[in-house]
């Protein structure tokens, strides 16, 4: 069957109260963005409380849901049948046609579910799922009534127009992003952090993402790996201003003045630092990285507090409770675990000690940073200035 609309479901805007319209106008304009990937014309309209996507012309049905199903703030893609009030009758015969062509195989069972938003229709709620259902039973006598499971649940909307439809797609939920502020997003080449990152964005907040490159310890594959991943969270949250930082000068300074077992939570602190210092400078509110407790020596508690020290803005870790294996659904749902399990390596990999301290004290820390004194300032202040910038967007936006 061949749809030339649709009615987007969202749930939690529904519940904004007086603000609900600037979600509203949020979830268009997204929803308005990522079709631009899709050839065709589309209009996306707010009315009575619901968004509609109506194509204009030709369109691939698969590539437009699917453009959709990345769309934070959506919670359902109903392709649908819209037609004018041209009465009780008409109704009943759109109904009849789009059941048999939706479902050529008539052995299901069904329910009617109707919702009045215009109460001066002749006829009820009730009494139109119970004509409809009884003009359904005498087209098909194959089909049967489930008033509790039914196969198929017929949903008939009478507003200024009348929606019909079946199929409810689920879309990913969340908020539309650009309605929460920005946040900057420490990204590495592994599986955690870009999930962190699209955590975050499906709450509403625009992403930026900071790389630290350490060449040549690390190789351009390592970097390119990185700008791979930022693209396909992109996908989902939007263009992302990529910073790459090189990191080569401070993590050699660090390895050769302070104790090795200490080396990745100082690094770690200089990098939350310089985050910090690139958030602020773009208009970003917070910190996110895709730290986990316990995964690694640098994310026990005490770990965490050490590098959570250095910053004065909110760091986000909204990968903080889970375990690995559901990290990595999350990461294989929204397509970044192939590209994160590459082996080329990122400049957390290099100078790892074989025995990490997994209790760090913290004036012991910074007593081990005070040997940096009149040697980092000048690689901090280098390594800030020279950040490459790069613009990410998925292939099909850049067109």
């Amino acid at each position: 069957m061949h749809f030339h609309s649709f009615m987007i479901k969202y749930a939690e805007i529904g519940i904004k109260g007086k603000n609900r319209y600037l979600f509203e106008d949020a979830l268009v304009r997204q929803i308005r963005r990522a079709l631009k990937l899709v050839e065709g014309d589309f209009r996306v309209v707010k009315e009575d409380g619901r968004i509609y996507v109506a194509a204009d012309s030709d369109y691939d049905y698969d590539e437009t849901v699917d453009a959709l199903r990345h769309v934070f703030g959506i919670a359902g893609i109903c392709p649908m049948v819209q037609i004018d009030d041209l009465g009780f009758d008409d109704l009943r015969s759109q109904v009849i046609r789009y059941m048999d062509d939706m479902y050529p195989d008539k052995h299901i069972t069904f329910k009617v579910q109707s919702r009045r938003a215009r109460k001066n229709y002749p006829l009820d709620s009730n009494g139109i799922n119970a004509q409809i259902g009884e003009a359904v039973l005498e087209a098909f006598p194959q089909i049967r009534v489930d008033v509790h499971h039914p196969d198929v649940l017929l949903c008939i909307e009478i507003r200024q127009r009348i929606n019909i439809y079946s199929e409810v797609i689920p879309g990913p939920g969340g908020m539309p992003v650009g309605t929460n502020g920005k946040a900057m997003l420490l990204l590495s080449g592994g599986i955690d952090s870009p999930v962190a990152g699209y955590m975050i964005a499906k709450r509403g907040v625009v992403i930026d993402a900071v790389y630290f490159h350490a060449p040549p310890y690390t190789s351009d594959r390592a970097k390119q790996k990185v700008v791979d991943l930022a693209r396909l969270v992109s996908r989902y949250a939007g263009p992302i201003n990529l910073h790459v930082v090189n990191f080569t000068d401070i993590q050699m300074a660090i390895y050769e003045h302070c104790p090795h077992d200490e080396l990745t939570i100082i690094m770690r602190r200089y990098m939350m630092r310089i985050a910090q210092q690139l958030a602020e400078a773009n208009g970003a509110a917070a910190l996110i990285t895709g730290e986990s407790i316990g995964q690694v020596a640098s994310q026990t508690m005490k770990s965490l507090a050490a590098t959570n020290e250095v910053c004065t803005m909110p760091v986000f870790r909204p990968l903080i409770g889970f375990d690995k294996q559901e990290i990595v659904e999350i990461a294989k749902k929204i397509g970044t675990y192939e590209t994160s399990i590459l082996p080329y390596e990122d400049c957390c990999t290099i100078f790892v000690a074989k025995h990490p301290v997994t209790k760090p004290n913290l004036n012991a820390i910074k007593r081990s940073e005070y040997k940096l004194n009149g040697i980092i300032e000048e690689l901090y202040q280098k390594a800030v200035e020279t950040e490459e910038t790069i613009w990410i967007e998925t292939e099909e936006q850049s067109l």
